[in-house]
């Protein structure tokens, strides 16, 4: 087949850099996968509703290599160390040796875990990320956070890992359920809030042709995320600052997802009311104006994302974003918002309004 037209963003980090291509049909593209995955032996690791869609197409575009494959549950409650042991026992049983590679093909789930294992198996193993979730391609597939949770909290075991590259395959776009697709542009308006103004502008004038999942909206949306993150992460890397302007409303949507049991609350859909939650409270601090407020909750609401969350309880809430990897100190570290386009991470914030905040969502 002629090579598809597909878009490059790359991820700057020295010798680990790599390329995040995106575009429609990649992983059916032979030409494309052998420039960019070179190892001869591979585990493709993907999961039950992702298998009969993809894996036999990807399969179909390797051939000429050894190929293995492990099909998982599908689910973020099976994001489990009893599932990465899956990953190494399949990796131990296929005898792949350090030469080899992972190939992560799913939602960020399967992405997660895979890349965990690869950190891990012979001290370190290459891995491809091939997302076919919008929350994955524009986000947790790029800047090599990998790992697991724990029934405490979310994404407490792991590595940081990068992968080798990220193929980015839109068409996997158009057999997302739409709640699920609804929940990836949680991720996607997040970058116009904390990083780009201008960007926030384009999804508001667009919020139509991104539901009808149109070509050139999907497109524009996946480039601009991963440019953003791109950016980011060659900053930061191992998220010592700046990198945690990436979490806008990870630290109270961890809480939700965390406390009403994994897979109940999609991270999206935890994540949107997540970030409503931050922006009330970055207008309770004086950073945020009202009608800046008022346009973070109705993009949301147009997006179909909720802004409500689950009442929780103000104790338990205040609990679960304790386990939260930002905590320092005993203090909760959260991203806020001095202005749309503008996240800071902060701790010194003034206590009563994260205590407001939390009787008005969770209480």
């Amino acid at each position: 087949m002629s090579a598809p037209l597909h878009q490059r963003v790359d991820i700057a980090l020295g010798e680990r850099s790599y390329p995040i291509l995106i575009g429609p049909r990649l992983l059916e593209d032979a030409s494309l996968l052998g420039t960019h995955i070179t190892a001869r032996s591979l585990l493709i690791v993907t999961n039950e509703t992702i298998a009969p869609l993809y894996l036999a197409k990807l399969q179909n575009a390797l051939q000429g290599r050894r190929v293995a494959t492990l099909i998982l549950p599908d689910g973020e409650q099976h994001k489990t160390l009893e599932s990465y042991s899956r990953i190494l026992d399949a990796l131990v049983a296929e005898r792949m040796n350090r030469d080899a590679a992972a190939v992560a093909l799913g939602g960020g789930v399967i992405g997660d875990m895979v890349g965990f294992a690869a950190a891990s198996y012979q001290r370190g193993i290459d891995y491809v990320q091939v997302p076919t979730t919008l929350l994955a391609q524009v986000d947790s597939s790029v800047g090599g956070k990998t790992g697991v949770n724990h029934p405490r909290g979310k994404n407490m075991i792991g590595a940081f890992h990068q992968p080798r590259c990220v193929l980015a395959d839109t068409s996997t776009l158009q057999t997302l359920s739409p709640r699920e697709y609804r929940a990836g542009l949680a991720e996607v308006v997040k970058y116009g809030f904390i990083r780009d103004s201008a960007f926030l502008k384009w999804i508001e004038a667009n919020v139509d042709g991104l539901l009808a999942r149109e070509d050139s909206a999907v497109m524009h949306a996946v480039r601009r995320s991963c440019e953003i993150k791109a950016d980011v992460v060659g900053q930061d890397e191992r998220e010592h600052g700046l990198r945690a302007i990436l979490n806008l409303g990870h630290t109270f949507g961890h809480a939700i997802e965390t406390a009403s049991g994994y897979g109940n609350w999609l991270h999206g859909e935890a994540v949107a009311a997540g970030m409503a939650m931050a922006a009330e409270m970055s207008m309770r601090l004086g950073w945020l104006q009202q009608a800046e407020n008022d346009r973070v909750v109705h993009v949301l609401k147009r997006l179909g994302l909720p802004i409500a969350p689950p009442r929780i309880g103000v104790q338990r809430g205040r609990e679960l974003m304790g386990m939260d990897k930002k905590v320092l100190g005993g203090r909760i570290r959260l991203v806020l918002l001095k202005g749309l386009g503008h996240a800071t991470v902060v701790d010194d914030y003034a206590d009563p309004a994260l205590e407001a905040t939390l009787q008005a969502h969770f209480g």
